[in-house]
Parts: structure tokens; sequence; C-alpha cells
């Protein structure tokens, strides 16, 4: 069988793609990019969807063509929901002229790729990013036009990627959905650049916080760890949302001595926090699985967290789990009070990583159901009347 096309939505992607200081990149975007760039190179023919960021249409980048959308901030508040966003994206969608369409995130975007889809006969394949999107009250969506569209998009997916099984069970539970649980892919260092590491890593007491800088994340936590512990040392390291928390908080953190801002973070620089860090600090109330765990992992840096997709963290002796303030110190104090103890949990973390979460062990799994998607899309169009 041909290799399938495959079209990419992921509108704020392109900065991931082109690389560079363009764009917004989170975890959702670095990963969308990385999909894209190892399915070219697999041999399918990729496209992905954006903004428009000034960029030609069209243009191949790596082997992944873009095709853009109009302008984040154009058109008339109010209107612009249904042109040129809409409009833009159902024309985008037809120059990509692929098979089969991917959208990770839940958002409105997720119905908007279904109902064109359905309406072409072409197949779609929606991944989940947060655990509320799974929750069937849809507590982070808060209009009525975005649920009913992201429902729509989740009754008409072709195929529903999760990335834990407790998000699988909620999809059961709340939509009646059936999914396939896949991990996130995530490059990493080498066996011999990761020992390199352990081998030079000093004996600080650097704690890493690392993500966005929202109210979601709580940082605020994080902060209260730093008050409370003075002699350790915090790299805080991310991006501020435009929020009045997070003008509080960085109003805050520049008032601990113990606490430095870094601000966002180049993806060069990112993985010297991560080769310095003894220790990464998760304080969110909810994730999906965040891209910065797999990142540490695979520098084999444990994680003392709030959040514990699955459980993994505790059954794989990745580090510790605390549900407050008290409990992330006794796990930051218990991984730093003994090297025999850190270089344990930091070599359970390197394997996890290599063993669930690198490019290929990955990406042939999200091939396989590409693959599966076409095959049944093909087969129907063929046993259709012309």
């Amino acid at each position: 069988m041909n290799k399938p096309s495959i079209c990419l939505v992921a509108h704020f992607a392109y900065g991931a793609l082109a690389g560079g200081s363009r764009g917004y990149i989170g975890g959702v975007e670095r990963q969308t990019s990385l999909m894209a760039k190892w399915l070219a190179a697999r041999g399918h023919r990729v496209s992905l969807i954006t903004w428009d960021e000034g960029q030609k249409d069209g243009e191949s980048i790596d082997g992944v063509q873009v095709f853009k959308l109009c302008g984040k901030d154009a058109g008339i508040p109010g209107l612009r929901f249904f042109w040129p966003r809409w409009t833009s994206l159902n024309a985008a969608m037809r120059r990509a002229d692929a098979e089969v369409y991917y959208h990770n995130c839940g958002e409105y975007v997720t119905g908007q790729a279904a109902m064109w889809c359905r309406r072409h006969g072409r197949g779609f394949v929606y991944s989940v990013a947060n655990d509320p999107d799974c929750d069937v009250r849809l507590p982070e969506m808060h209009t009525l036009r975005e649920r009913v569209l992201y429902r729509y998009g989740v009754r008409h997916a072709d195929r529903i990627i999760v990335q834990t099984r407790r998000q699988q069970e909620m999809l059961r539970e709340g939509f009646h959905r059936e999914s396939v649980v896949i991990p996130m892919p995530c490059p990493g260092p080498s066996d011999a650049e990761y020992a390199d590491c352990v081998r030079n890593r000093n004996d600080s007491q650097r704690v890493l916080w690392i993500g966005r800088v929202c109210e979601q994340k709580r940082p605020d936590r994080l902060l209260d760890l730093a008050e409370a512990h003075s002699d350790l040392s915090f790299d805080f390291v991310g991006p501020f949302a435009d929020t009045q928390y997070a003008r509080q908080v960085r109003q805050r953190a520049t008032r601990l001595a113990n606490v430095t801002i870094h601000g966002p973070a180049t993806r060069e620089r990112v993985s010297e926090f991560y080769r310095r860090a003894r220790v990464m600090c998760c304080t969110s109330d909810f994730e999906g699985f965040p891209n910065t765990f797999l990142e540490a992992w695979s520098w084999g840096l444990p994680i003392v967290s709030t959040f514990d997709p699955d459980d993994l963290i505790l059954r794989k002796g990745l580090g510790y789990v605390g549900t407050n303030i008290a409990e992330l110190a006794t796990g930051i104090r218990t991984l730093l009070s003994s090297k025999e103890r850190w270089n344990a949990f930091s070599l359970a973390a390197r394997r996890h990583y290599g063993g669930n979460h690198t490019m290929d062990k990955v990406m042939t799994q999200f091939e396989r159901v590409f693959c599966e998607v076409a095959r049944s899309t093909r087969s129907v169009s063929d046993g259709a009347p012309a």
C-alpha cells in the first residue's frame, strides 16, 4: 500500500517547525513539528496547517509543506470566528489534499477539522493533550460554541489517541468513545551524552521548574516552596502568560533571593537546565503528559510532582509525588540527601525514557494508526458509487 499523505492541523506550530524565535512554542507544538518531520523522512507526503506568520504559503521545511491560515488577529472580533478563521481553515485543508488529517489539543478546531473531513471523505485522527479534554463536563472550555464543536470532533473522529489509561477510561465513560494509548515522542541525548552528564553533574541543590507561567501550572506553589527552603536554589524557566496572575507571580519571584527567573529559553538552553539540575519540580493542578517530563527523563532527571500520569512516577521509581508543599519538600530533600539514591532514580528515569518515548518507538505506533485510518477511508471510497 502506498504511504498515506498526512496533514497536521496545528495553528501555533510554525515557530516550532521553522526554528528560531518566531511564534509560540509549547509542548504540543514541539511534538507536532517533530512528528511531521519524522513522517516526512519516512516517505509520507506531509503538510502542516498554521497561522499566517509571514511565511510563503506552501513553503517546504525539512520535507513538510506548510499551508497557512489567516493571521491570528485578522478579521473583526465577533465575526472572525467564521471569516476569516474558519473559512481559511477549510481552504487550507483543501489545498493540503491529504488522506488523513491529525489534530492534537481539544478545542473548537477539533470539530471544524472533523466536519471538513467528514464532508470530503477524508480520515480524521484526534489526539488528546490534557485530562480535562476527556472530562464530559469540559471544565476548561468556557463557551457553548467551543463545547459543541469539540464534542462533534470527538464523536466523529475515525480514531482517538490518548496518552494515559486514565484518559482512556474518562473518554469511555464520558463520551462512550474507545481510544488507543500511545505515549508522546521526545528526542533525547545519546547514551554517551547521558553518561557524560551523570559524571559531570555537580552536587548543587538546584531545582528546576519549567513551563508556561499560568494558573494551571500553579507556579505559586514553587514560590511557597522557595520561601520555606532558602537553602535550595530554584531555576524558574518559561514564558509568562499575559495575565494578572502571571504578573503577580513574577513580582513575587523577583523578591526571592534563591529563585532565578530565566524567562523563555531556546531549545539549546533548555538542555543546559536539564543537565545542571538535580531535581525537576512540577506543581500543576492538571496536565496531559507534560513534554517536560519526557525531556527530564531523557537526561535522567528525577521529578518531584503534584501530578503523576497513570501513577508512573511512583510505580516506576522516577521521583516522588506530593500533594502539598511539605510533601514536595520532603521528596526533593530525599533525592538530594543521597548520591546513591539519586543515581538509582536517575537510571530508572533514563531507562523509562528509552523504553517508551524515543522517536522511532513512538512514531511507528502513530504511523500504524494513520495507515489504518487511510486504509479504511480508501475502502469506503472505493466502494462508494461514482
